[in-house]
This record gives structure tokens, sequence and C-alpha cells, in this order.
């Protein structure tokens, strides 16, 4: 709830006012202690004690990078938004100048383009000294109007992205910001106007005056006045001349911005017509694959088939052999009665070639007799 902005605050270059800090600083100032302590409850009327507490300005430090009492503050204002009278009234204080540096880089964070050139420009002139914070956490010397022109002119300040905001001659061209006026014009056109009196006394003392007032002006004050007039031309142009340099450098930038645009945006289109023809070979190689599988599970099953019939033919052959070599060996069996006796007769032979071999059928009638007798007392017959 401490963190989150204010319902009533508008949004600030189509986002949330708090987004303008990067994620990770914003992270690591909601964890800090001064934020927690500090600036939990502030309003818009006690935010300006708090300010005027604060005695260095700057970013992150340390090896944690812990954020500023600076950086908190204007993560508060983001929060809750004050209104424009209440920044203005923070750059135009003239007795806290941090007071005046956290407004000026709150505008420069919300503001549009004229508010900042116009609110932030006349403290060029603010030659007071700051103390900034380094990341390494020491301390540094700096002024004012080094840290406006920061925030003019430079990306980054205070480990924050400055929004874009246009060139002051853009500006100047569309007609929505009048020329810059020096505050050392009114110096000069002073001490332009006391030379000048200074001149005429001296004519006055000299009585080139009454000389001068009738035969017209003094050729002194008129040269005094050519050469002026000279060195205010001559101011001029090296102003309109650094005006065109920096047009030139802008122009040149972002021709430069636009061709790395170009640049990126055919790598781009590169990049998506080769992802493209890649996915088409891919999807016609996984076609091709998957007609080759088809085919070869067509093969697969048409060789199938044929070795099924194959074999299907071949038990029919078998059978048809089998039942073919029945019906020729029955007649056989039938009619031939000699091959049928003369095997009946092979196991009698085999039996009487047995009977023979115990010795009673030796030639001698004694050993025979003999055999006869050891064969019935269960003995070997005798073997002569």
């Amino acid at each position: 709830m401490a963190n989150r902005t204010d319902p009533a605050a508008k949004s600030i270059r189509g986002t949330n006012p708090q987004n303008l800090v990067e994620k990770i600083l914003r992270s690591k100032i909601y964890q800090n202690t001064y934020w927690k302590e500090q600036c939990f409850g502030l309003t818009a009327e006690t935010l300006v004690d708090k300010a005027m507490e604060i005695d260095h300005l700057g970013g992150t430090f340390g090896g944690n990078r812990k954020p500023t009492p600076f950086m908190c503050l204007v993560m508060k204002m983001l929060q809750i938004q004050p209104e424009k009278e209440i920044v203005v009234e923070f750059i135009k204080n003239e007795d806290y100048k941090y007071v005046r540096v956290l407004g000026a880089f709150y505008l420069r964070l919300t503001g549009t383009d004229t508010d900042v050139y116009q609110y932030l420009e006349p403290l060029y002139n603010d030659y007071r000294k700051l103390r900034q914070k380094l990341p390494n956490g020491n301390f540094a010397l700096t002024h004012v109007d080094e840290v406006i022109d920061e925030l003019l002119t430079k990306d980054y300040s205070c480990d924050v992205a400055l929004p874009r905001i246009k060139k002051r001659w853009t500006l100047e061209t569309l007609g929505t910001l009048e020329p810059r006026r020096s505050a050392l014009e009114d110096d000069f056109e002073e001490e332009e106007e006391k030379d000048e009196d200074d001149q005429i006394m001296d004519d006055v003392d000299n009585g080139a005056y009454e000389k001068g007032y009738h035969h017209g002006r003094s050729p002194t004050r008129e040269r005094d006045g050519d050469r002026k007039r000279d060195s205010h031309r001559y101011r001029d142009r090296d102003y309109d001349r650094e005006r065109g340099r920096g047009r030139d450098r802008d122009r040149e930038r972002d021709r430069d911005r636009d061709r790395d645009r170009e640049r990126d945006r055919y790598r781009l289109r590169d990049e998506k017509e080769y992802g493209r023809e890649r996915d088409r070979d891919r999807e016609r190689e996984g076609r091709e694959r998957e007609r080759r599988d088809r085919d070869r599970g067509r093969r697969r099953s048409y060789s199938r088939s044929r070795s099924r019939s194959r074999d299907r033919k071949e038990r029919e052959g078998g059978d048809r052999r089998k039942r073919h070599a029945r019906s020729s060996a029955s007649p056989r069996r039938h009619g031939d009665g000699m091959d049928n006796g003369g095997t009946r007769d092979e196991p009698k032979k085999k039996k009487e070639k047995e009977m023979k071999a115990d010795g009673t059928d030796h030639p001698d009638p004694e050993i025979a007799e003999a055999n006869r007798l050891r064969a019935s007392l269960g003995l070997k017959p005798l073997k002569v």
C-alpha cells in the first residue's frame, strides 16, 4: 500500500509516474530504510520539510547500490504527484539550493519540453556549490548550473534515464519557445549606456559637444557606436553559427539514427525471411519423411502379404502331396503280402539267433548238452 501511486495522479508519457524510474532502482528505493521511515505518509506540504534537510544529491552508491535520500524524495514526488505550482515554487526557492535542484529534477522527468526550457534555463545563473555523492560512496563538488546543464543535455542523471526532449532550436522554429535571452545582455546594455553618457560628458568638457551639436554627431561617438554595433553583430553571427552547427550535428545524428533503424529493419526482415524459408524446408522434409515412411509401410505390408500367400500355397501344396501319397500307398499295402510277411518274420529270425547264441546249437553234442544244463541253471555257456 505504501508503494502505490496516488489514485488521483495522472499518467505521464502514457505510463505510471513511478515507472519513469527503472525497476531495479525502484525496488532498491522500496527496500531502503529512509524510504520506509522518513517518506511514509508524506504529502506535498510535509515534503518540503524533508527536502530542506537534504545535504547532498546523487543516485545510488556503494557495493549494493543503495539509493540516496535525494532519490527517495524524487520517487515520493512521483508517487504523490504534487501540483505544478508547488514544483515551480521549489524551483524559484533561492534559500535552499537542494530544494531547487529537487524541483528541477522532478520537472525534467514529468514536465513538457517548453516548461523544461522555460523554468530550468534561468537556473544557469545559479553558481552555488553542491555536494554530489559518487557511485563509490565518496563526495564530489559540483554547482547548480552544472546540474542543470546535465539535465538539459545528457540522457542520464543520478542513475535515472531522462525522457527525451526536443532541441531548443526546433521549438524556436515551431514558435512554441522564444529565443533565449542571456542575463548578461542587460549588463551589456547598461555598460553601453554608461559609456555613451561618459563620452557625452567628455565631449562637453572638451567643447566638442557644441561642435557636434551644430555639425552633427561627434566622430568619436559615431565610431564607438559603430564599433559596438559591429561587436553585437559579430556576437549574433557567432551565435547563429553555433546554432547552425548544432542543427547540423542534430541532423547528422538523426540521419545516423534513421540509417541504423533502416539497417535493423532490413536485418529483421532478412531474419524473418530466412526463418520462413527454414520453416518451409522443415515442412518439406517432414512431408518427404512421412511419404517415405508410408511407402516403406506399404512395401512391408505387401511383402508380408506375399509371404503369407506363399506360405499358404506351400501348406496347400504339402497337404495335396500328402493326400496323393496316401492315396497311392494304400493299394500296395493291401495287395503285397510278401513284404508284410517278411517284416513279420524278421523278429522271429532275431529270436532264433538270440536262442542259438546261448551255445545250445553247438555242433558237439556234449557241449550243447552242457550248455543246455548251464542255461537251465542260469550260467553262461561254455566258450570253446
